[in-house]
């Protein structure tokens, strides 16, 4: 199940909003009662409130983003520092070799995003 802080991302883009412009014009509660995350105040200008319904409707592509949030993640580590890639593109360069280009495809194949 997806985060109701994804969903509500999606749903702030969707409405032509910026997530990161809007983060302290809306608060999320959850007073562990078993219920869950939900939003306790909301102040996004020129934007009402999301209903449950329309906060639901984000389910899949909540899911598919934290999905690939948590590949992103694995591909960043994968990638190697930026030190070590200048150093295959020069190598690759100087020598006519694609190693940068092959590392960079591995890390992707081995980390496919859905």
């Amino acid at each position: 199940m997806a985060n109701l802080d994804t969903k509500i991302k999606l749903y702030l883009e969707a409405n032509s909003k910026v997530y990161k412009n809007e983060l302290n014009n809306f608060e999320l509660q959850d007073n562990s009662d078993g219920n869950g995350a939900f939003i306790s105040s909301w102040n996004v200008s020129g934007l009402a409130k999301p209903t449950a319904e329309q906060i639901a409707s984000y389910e899949t592509a909540g899911n598919a983003a934290e999905a690939n949030n948590v590949i992103d993640a694995t591909r960043r580590t994968e990638y190697l520092s930026w030190d070590k890639q200048m150093e295959m593109i020069y190598k690759d360069q100087k020598n006519g070799t694609t190693t940068f280009k092959d590392h960079c495809d591995k890390v992707r194949s081995d980390n496919p995003k859905g």
